[in-house]
């Protein structure tokens, strides 16, 4: 009987749709669930609502809660991450506040930029314990990592920490659909076919077709330009104006988007962010709406009455494929090594990968369209030198993460990029290890 461990089970809602696409996946069968977290209210509440879904759609799984680790991690075949170190209080608030000091915006902050350097560097030493427990208790577990800053986490324990591992992210399933429904083509989503290959919240909708192989990009682009469609796209205008001018359109969100380049979010060109209908400082505006429902939320969620559906996230397929030796087809996120020629070796990639009882194989790629590695590139050098910072605890090496980073490096000279490090390293000292 497999065991699922859940480390960051405090996130109630997403604890739901993982581990109940596992309940309702019957092909799965029985399964052993542990769930971890340092919030004990959060995890009772996250097994509360678990056993009440699992009571209602046939009681197949066995359900517990840890706050001892080890105990947690025991014996277990697949490990779900999806820890956020600090919170939003203090520290998602500290991510915004303090760049804004220096005239920096951000939109969401978790995955590049000064935001996800200080947050890769706060959740490192935790992977970090939480490998020497796996190596102890569960060496053999295939580590599904969620968190933020995805390539940066997902490379570091592929690189350093020796746990098998795989990051995943829903921003591939959701891309092809948002960009059709965008130029008021939903009828081809059914039935298209398409290719993506890049990095996390970078990668590329390389070709899109019909069903019958007929080119999709003509027709969307033609529209994308017309200006026909300006309302159902105004959500979506920076991930648009990259197609327009590298001529592909990319996974993640335009709010996210418009951080990891140094064309959009600009002090000197404030007509920009309305031109682009940039959301600024737009994650902690959710966190505090998250908050707020989830005071509603919670009775509801809680209910013995509660409804789940399947929905787009990869671990229920993971687990039935690695388990049942049932192939199946994700994006993943895995260290290139020869995956995409044109990208350096020791980046953490987002490709096709096929599961089954052999774990995660990673499908080659080849060459990108040299204007996207381009653009992965200056993220890469980002992500590469923070998990060099992180590994070896110089703040030197930091500072350079911070003076490659495409927006930062575009809107504050050296001397304030190394002055914005310094005064985040002494706001998030008590989250971080000793930087020399």
């Amino acid at each position: 009987m497999p065991k699922i461990t859940f480390m960051g089970a405090g996130s109630t809602v997403f604890a739901k749709n993982v581990i109940g696409d596992c309940i309702l996946k019957r092909e799965i069968g029985d399964f052993d669930v542990a769930l971890y977290d340092i919030d004990p209210v959060r995890l009772q509440d996250s097994e509360l609502m678990l056993n009440n879904i699992n009571r209602k759609y046939g009681g197949k799984a066995k359900i517990k809660a840890y706050t001892d680790r080890l105990a947690a991690l025991q014996g277990a075949d697949f490990v779900i991450n999806a820890i956020q170190v600090g919170g939003y209080e203090p520290c998602t608030v500290t991510d915004f506040e303090i760049p804004k000091k220096y005239g920096l915006r951000q939109t969401i902050a978790d995955t590049l930029g000064i935001g996800g350097i200080f947050r890769a560097l706060r959740t490192i030493p935790v992977l970090e314990d939480f490998a020497e427990d796996i190596h102890k208790v569960c060496p053999d577990a295939l580590f599904l990592n969620y968190a933020n800053p995805m390539a940066m986490l997902t490379g570091y324990m592929q690189k350093y920490l020796g746990v098998k591992t795989v990051g995943l992210c829903h921003s591939v399933q959701v891309c092809v659909p948002t960009l059709l429904n965008s130029v008021d083509m939903g009828e081809y989503i059914d039935g298209a076919k398409y290719s993506i290959a890049g990095i996390n919240h970078q990668a590329w909708l390389l070709e899109i077709k019909d069903q019958t192989g007929k080119d999709l990009y003509p027709e969307i682009k033609r529209r994308s330009m017309s200006g026909k469609y300006s309302e159902s796209m105004k959500h979506d205008l920076v991930r648009h104006e990259i197609m327009h001018r590298f001529g592909y359109y990319n996974t993640e969100s335009s709010e996210h988007t418009s951080e990891y380049s140094p064309y959009f979010i600009k002090k000197n060109y404030p007509e920009l962010i309305e031109r682009y209908n940039i959301p600024l400082d737009e994650y902690p505006r959710r966190c505090v709406n998250q908050i707020e429902e989830w005071k509603t939320l919670r009775a509801k969620v809680l209910s013995t009455d509660i409804e789940h559906s399947p929905t787009r996230e990869f671990a229920a397929p993971i687990v039935n494929a690695v388990v049942n030796n049932v192939p199946y087809e994700i994006h993943g996120n895995v260290l290139n090594k020869g995956l995409i020629t044109n990208l350096p070796q020791d980046a953490c990639v987002e490709v096709k990968c096929l599961v089954d009882r052999n774990g995660v194989t990673p499908c080659y790629v080849g060459e990108l369209p040299e204007q996207l590695a381009a653009l992965n590139r200056t993220n890469i050098n980002v992500q590469n030198m923070t998990v060099k910072a992180a590994k070896a605890r110089k703040k030197e090496l930091v500072y350079m993460a911070a003076y490659l980073d495409p927006h930062t490096s575009a809107e504050l000279s050296l001397d304030d990029i190394k002055s914005l490090c310094d005064d985040l390293f002494e706001a998030h000292k008590d989250w971080l290890p000793k930087y020399l």
